[in-house]
Order: C-alpha cells, then sequence, then structure tokens
C-alpha cells in the first residue's frame, strides 16, 4: 500500500522547487495535493506537472492579507487534510552593513511570519493525528556570512516546530521540521539571492567543497525525507528535526 494513501496534503509554495518534487512524491504514495503559489500563472504550470490529484489556490505567503485567506480557499478545495508541508520561502543574502530593513522584512515576512499564519489558518482543518512539516534550513545551526537574517528566519522555524508540537499534543498532530543543506532548486539563481552571476559562481564552489558528499542535493531527495515525516512511519515522532545536508553540518571538516 502507498505510504499516503486516502490522505490529503497542502504544500506552501509547491508550485517549484523541493514543493513541486514533495507534491509530486505525495501523489506518488497516494495522497490528493493542493499547492500554492504566488500567482495562477506558476500554478498553473505546476499542475500541468502534476496531474490531476493536485490542485492550486493563490497565496503568497509575503502578503498576510492573502495569508489570512488561506484557510477559506483551501476548506473550498477539501473539507478536512491530513499533512501540511510549510515549505514557502526565500533566500536573499547580505552583510550586517549593508541589509536593508526592505530586505530583512521581505526575509521575515515570508519565511516566518507567512509561515506562522499559514499554520494558524490550516490548524482548523487537520484532522487529529495529522502532521505538519516546517522547510528549514542547516542555516540555523552554521555560521555564514551574509545569512544574518535568513539564518534567524529558519532558526525561528526550529523553534516554532518545537513549541507548536507541545500544544498540538491533545489532537495528536505532529510538528517536525527538515533541514536541507545546499540543494539544486530554481532558489538558487543570482537574482533571488541578491548576487551578481559571478559571486552565484564563487559561492557554489566553496559550498560543494564544505559539503563531505561533495554535491548539492537534489529536491527529489529532500522530497522523501519530507514524506517520512507526512507518512505513519513518523507517528512516534514529534518536535523533532532531520538535516539533510550531505553531512555539511555534522561531518564538519571529514
Amino acid at each position: 500500500m502507498k505510504k499516503l494513501q486516502g490522505k490529503t496534503a497542502v504544500i506552501t509554495g509547491g508550485n517549484s522547487g523541493i514543493g513541486l518534487a514533495t507534491a509530486q512524491e505525495f501523489i506518488a504514495q497516494g495522497a490528493k495535493v493542493i499547492i500554492t503559489g504566488r500567482n495562477q500563472k506558476s500554478i498553473n504550470e505546476a499542475l500541468e506537472t502534476l496531474g490531476a490529484d493536485a490542485k492550486g489556490v493563490i497565496a503568497d505567503s509575503g502578503d498576510i492579507n492573502q495569508v489570512k485567506q488561506l484557510g477559506e480557499k483551501v476548506k473550498a478545495i477539501a473539507e478536512k487534510i491530513d499533512i501540511v508541508f510549510v515549505n514557502a520561502g526565500i533566500g536573499q543574502f547580505n552583510s550586517t552593513e549593508q541589509m536593508s530593513e526592505q530586505m530583512f522584512d521581505d526575509i521575515m515576512n515570508i519565511n516566518f511570519k507567512g509561515a506562522y499564519f499559514s499554520i494558524q489558518q490550516l490548524l482548523p482543518l487537520i484532522n487529529d493525528g495529522g502532521s505538519i512539516i516546517l522547510n528549514t534550513s542547516i542555516n540555523a545551526h552554521i555560521g555564514m556570512a551574509g545569512a544574518t537574517v535568513y539564518a534567524a528566519s529558519k532558526a525561528a522555524l526550529l523553534s516554532l516546530a518545537k513549541n507548536i508540537s507541545a500544544e498540538l499534543l491533545p489532537r495528536r498532530i505532529r510538528v517536525n521540521s527538515v533541514s536541507p543543506g545546499p540543494v539544486v532548486t530554481p532558489l538558487h539563481t543570482a537574482d533571488k539571492l541578491g548576487l551578481t552571476q559571478e559571486q552565484l559562481e564563487g559561492m557554489g564552489s566553496e559550498l560543494v567543497k564544505q559539503i563531505p558528499m561533495g554535491r548539492f542535493g537534489l529536491a527529489e531527495e529532500i522530497a522523501k525525507t519530507v514524506t517520512f515525516f507526512a507518512s505513519d512511519d513518523s507517528t512516534f515522532i514529534t518536535g523533532a528535526e532531520l538535516i539533510a545536508d550531505g553531512g555539511m553540518a555534522t561531518l564538519k571538516g571529514a
């Protein structure tokens, strides 16, 4: 039997990268999936890939007014859901000296505030015994120049997972985190990271040197890790974190 047979999942930012790969894996394991994206065009493109077992709703995690409509939009598609993968996020990097208030707000609004209130909106729809998974990052554990705000936003998610786990014990809703290392996704472009192409290439080559397995991860690999937390394979795990980084944070100096 497929691991997610009969379950319904919501994936924020499910239109590309890790979110899209996870939607594909969830569907392969028998789930129905509802993805969110910033605009209808990106959602439609993703739905063409995902097929009939997927639906989509517009919800920009950086716009609190849209986030506050998420529950109603999802409920119009599915009265109840079993899995929420809080994946929508951005990666922007700058030195502390050069960090602007606008960039600070963009990172925190999408990565933490949007995630927090997305969970709040979806909680009434989650069946007791369901699963929430947060997409965090090894940047919450390691020091990296230029990552001050991004790392803080991901550390906030790790703390949120532990605390909300305690709140949801009476409903048997498990809350866990997956912390990827560098992964090949559309997020890693010069424009989205706020870097020049030369800076991006330099960062990539330096990062690979720091990964004991000698390569970036694949979105499909992270998707399988998320599926573990989404499935009944992890029913005795809550408030936990799985680091999927090729050994970057755990095998320093290997």
